[in-house]
């Protein structure tokens, strides 16, 4: 006899605009016999609301909603070795959950699903916490994949720039290594995840930036322009957001160009 395995479904589901959600997701999301929601508390509920009207709309059948907390996370400037350490230290605290839910909230044979913000490959946590479970051999499940759309293609569309320049790269980074990626005509450079504003660091009278919060969403702001010109209308504007909503999620892209090819 063959025991079926639980059947696990990771699908992005874009940077906010319920539009944005693919026919792949929506297909896997009708297929799912329970969701799991991690929620960030009561100043991030939008996040978690519009999930649940993501499977309000699209889910079939007899279904199930089990939410749980994210586990804290210390989000003080620290160095790299204290960053990587204080991350491994929060993913193992989110991989219990997990593991938890996978093994009590689930039986043999059938789908649950995670509904990833943006696309499970970039900066999420989820596939790698899932390989840790499974590497442990502490739930037999098979899981399956459903891409989504970026906040990065997301910023580059409500813009109306591509993301390359002719011939050159991209470098996709979170904030803390924009140091180390350095702004130089070799490419342009995608910052994600920062929480202390560091395009202030930027330097370059040809450096313009492409910035987005809230992409996708009704609450959804752009600024583009010089970065000397519009650096500290952005941090005015963010800090506004911030106050209002309690949370902020941007995008924003660095570019060197020169002024009659700014877009």
């Amino acid at each position: 006899m063959t025991t079926e395995q639980r059947r696990i479904l990771v699908i992005g589901i874009g940077a906010g605009d319920p539009d944005h959600l693919t026919l792949g997701a929506v297909k896997a999301i009708r297929s799912a016999d329970v969701f799991f929601i991690v929620g960030k508390g009561p100043d991030k509920s939008s996040l978690t609301d519009l999930r649940h009207g993501m499977i309000d709309e699209h889910a079939e059948g007899p279904y199930r909603v089990v939410e749980v907390e994210d586990p804290s996370r210390d989000r003080r400037p620290m160095d790299r070795g204290d960053y990587t350490a204080a991350v491994q230290a929060w993913r193992e605290r989110r991989g219990e959950i997990f593991e938890r839910l996978l093994r009590e909230e689930m039986t043999a044979g059938q789908t649950g699903a995670f509904l990833v913000w943006g696309d499970p490959s970039l900066y999420d946590s989820t596939l790698g916490i899932l390989a840790d479970i499974e590497e442990r051999g502490a739930v037999s499940a098979t899981v399956d994949v459903i891409p989504g759309i970026t906040s990065v293609s997301t910023l580059a569309a409500r813009h109306r720039i591509p993301l390359n320049q002719v011939g050159r790269p991209v470098h996709i980074t979170p904030a803390r290594r924009l140091p180390d990626v350095g702004q130089n005509d070799d490419g342009d450079i995608v910052v994600m995840l920062d929480a202390h504003e560091s395009f202030t660091q930027v330097e370059g009278d040809d450096v313009w930036i492409y910035w987005g919060a809230y992409l996708g969403t009704p609450d959804e702001l752009l600024i583009a322009g010089p970065l000397n010109e519009v650096s500290d209308r952005i941090r005015q504007v963010r800090s506004a957001a911030r106050a209002e909503h309690g949370w902020i999620m941007d995008t924003y892209l660095l570019r060197i160009v020169k002024p009659s090819s700014a877009v």
